[in-house]
């Protein structure tokens, strides 16, 4: 078996192998190709990478390299892990949105829409690319916004079989499962547990959790109410959890809690991102010493816990045919009878050879099918505008969505997002003027 990694620089890669280094018994894996444009980081991480397969008796061939169509050549899975423009990006971001009293975050709002419009033409590139080296492969995508890029190779490159993951979902299931050791004494293997949520990426709510088939929630969400009405300052309102008996995703904190959010802006630098860069110029030092083959403690510093879990599990249960459930970001093809059928949404589905089986779900109540139907309707908008170059659609999509700015400033923050972007936006070359700065605020505080 030969996997892909596009981004194989990123600081992510030595957990992702570490991952596929303790499946080595399930994965008949021969090469790991970690491709990357930034060839000095892909030499420092790979170069740890080789060295952690190494030690472990060398049980694959690690290969690295900056030609992408050679990395994808007969790939059986290729794993998506790009940042166009890199760290900078990010940070640029955050503070655009900032500057225009906006949430300044790199999958919510306006930051989002500004990663999907560097992001979906280059991963829409990789996949016509699959298409001609590797057109049995499938296309596991961790990059940002997970939900949004599969809803574009949904949308334009139908062929290519697609799935976005995330390890938000994961996370929240071990986090109920200790709460309900704590609060019934019974401890749980993960694998034995599955998690009911409902939404699109980033905006889900949880609301089942069944253990070998028998119902735990109620247990849950007791033991999650009592946790929260302890807390000097409650990540979520007892009353919403009583009403609505579901737990929310916690980005959803950016939509229900905007003041709070917009109150921590104000207090960068440093914004997530440039604690971020600190991280990773650590990780990378510390990836450079040539006697270091295991994970550096400063790894979890990075976010993105149990990713290693989520993508290995992942492709095992496809190899092996082992139908288990997992929560990944599909189109659901009728399995929310009452919702558009073409829809990518993130919620279970069984995992086999067979493909990737979306499970039935009931519909979410209409307070929160409210919002998803509002970003669902933002998600289709940027990808036409990020596909297409289609500028007007970028203007609607950033209208639309519930944390953009208000109409009267929207052309300007349009202007601030194409113009700070602009090198990475080919798609609108000659289809609009290229545009200047606009003048506002500093972007940052010194």
């Amino acid at each position: 078996m030969k996997i892909a990694v596009i981004g194989g620089g990123s600081t992510y890669t030595p957990e992702l192998v570490k991952g596929f280094l303790e499946r080595t018994a399930q994965l008949p894996l021969r090469e790991l190709w970690l491709m990357d444009v930034d060839q000095h980081r892909l030499a420092i991480v790979g170069g740890f990478v080789q060295r952690m397969v190494e030690a472990q008796g060398h049980p694959f061939r690690v290969v690295l390299t900056t030609d992408r169509r050679e990395a994808l050549a007969g790939a059986a899975y290729v794993c998506t892990q790009l940042r166009v423009g890199q760290m900078e990006a990010r940070r640029q971001d955050e503070y655009l949105a900032r500057r225009h009293g906006l949430i300044g975050q790199e999958t919510t709002g306006v930051g989002g829409l500004a990663k999907a419009l560097r992001t979906i033409p280059v991963i829409l590139d990789i996949a016509r690319e699959m298409k001609a080296v590797a057109p049995d492969a499938w296309l596991i995508n961790f990059t940002n916004p997970a939900g949004l890029i599969v809803e574009a190779l949904n949308r334009y490159i139908p062929e290519v079989r697609a799935v976005g993951v995330c390890n938000v979902p994961y996370t929240a299931k071990i986090q109920f499962l200790a709460l309900l050791k704590e609060s019934t004494g019974r401890e749980i293997v993960p694998g034995q547990a599955e998690l009911k949520t409902l939404g699109l990426n980033h905006l889900t709510w949880h609301y089942g959790l069944t253990i070998e088939g028998e119902d735990f929630w109620p247990y849950v969400l007791r033991a999650f109410i009592q946790k929260v009405r302890g807390q000097e300052h409650p990540e979520w309102e007892p009353r919403y959890l009583e009403s609505t008996r579901m737990i929310p995703n916690y980005y959803l904190h950016y939509y229900y809690h905007t003041d709070e959010k917009l109150h921590e802006q104000a207090h960068w630098p440093p914004s997530r991102a440039e604690q971020v860069m600190q991280i990773e110029a650590q990780l990378l030092k510390q990836y450079a010493d040539p006697t270091r083959v295991d994970l550096p403690p400063d790894l979890m510093r990075r976010g993105g816990a149990y990713y290693s879990t989520v993508a290995t599990q992942l492709i095992s249960a496809h190899y092996n045919n082992l139908g288990e459930v997992h929560v990944v970001n599909v189109p659901h093809r009728g399995a929310v009878k009452e919702w558009d059928a073409q829809w990518v949404l993130e919620l279970p589905a069984r995992i086999s050879r067979q493909g990737i089986e979306p499970l039935p779900a009931q519909p979410l109540p209409p307070f929160a099918f409210g919002l998803v139907t509002t970003v669902k309707a933002y998600e289709i908008l940027t990808v036409r505008a990020a596909a297409e170059g289609d500028v007007e659609a970028a203007y609607q999509a950033l209208i639309t969505h519930p944390l953009g700015p208000r109409l009267n400033r929207a052309e300007a923050v349009l202007e601030d997002i194409l113009a700070t972007n602009w090198p990475f936006l080919l798609q609108f070359h000659g289809r609009v003027t290229p545009p200047k700065r606009v003048s506002v605020a500093p972007d940052r505080d010194q």
